[in-house]
């Protein structure tokens, strides 16, 4: 019986779902962004996630065990020096998996998945937005309030012709004093 066994083997051997695992993780600490089938980044997402934690204690003991899972010492010295110090005060989710549709050849659902903090374009969207009010009934009372203003403001306007009326008369006698 399978009790309590419940990640995905993806069709392959222990030794092969670990290199090919291993091989992925150390491509997504590189390059921070990998296309693959989503039921491989789902596997990776879980074989990830727990290295990039233990990678915020920089110890000897936490090294050694990333490198026995990951087996490249470039990437180990990556993920410690620079991926860690991005991800130091989030509680975890070090992982984005954006679905992109799917595999032409056999109709794989394919997807990106990313580290987070590494994405430019969605940490720029994540900016603070103008808050907007939603308008109600208790927005009346404020253009009650405005109406006199605004009545004001009319009478000026209304008013404003005359005043460029006389402008005008002015101007047309003294355009005819000098002929």
């Amino acid at each position: 019986m399978r009790h309590n066994k419940k990640f995905n083997h993806l069709g392959r051997t222990a030794s092969h779902r670990k290199a090919m695992l291993s091989n992925m993780a150390c491509s997504l600490i590189q390059h921070k962004r990998i296309s693959t089938t989503l039921a491989k980044a789902k596997a990776l997402k879980i074989y990830v996630e727990p290295l990039i934690n233990k990678s915020k204690d920089d110890s000897t003991h936490s090294r050694r065990t990333v490198f026995s899972y990951l087996q490249n010492k470039e990437v180990v010295t990556e993920l410690f020096r620079d991926v860690a110090a991005k991800v130091a005060n989030r509680p975890g989710g070090y992982t984005r998996i954006l679905k992109t549709g799917y595999r032409l050849g056999d109709a794989a659902q394919m997807c990106i998945i990313e580290l987070v903090d590494y994405n430019e374009n969605l940490l720029k969207e994540n900016a603070p937005k103008k808050k907007t009010t939603r308008r109600s009934r208790k927005a009346a009372p404020k253009a009650a309030e405005e109406a006199p203003k605004v009545a004001e403001a009319v009478e000026v306007a209304e008013a404003a012709p005359e005043v460029s009326a006389v402008a005008e008369e002015k101007e047309s006698e003294s355009a005819a004093e000098k002929e």
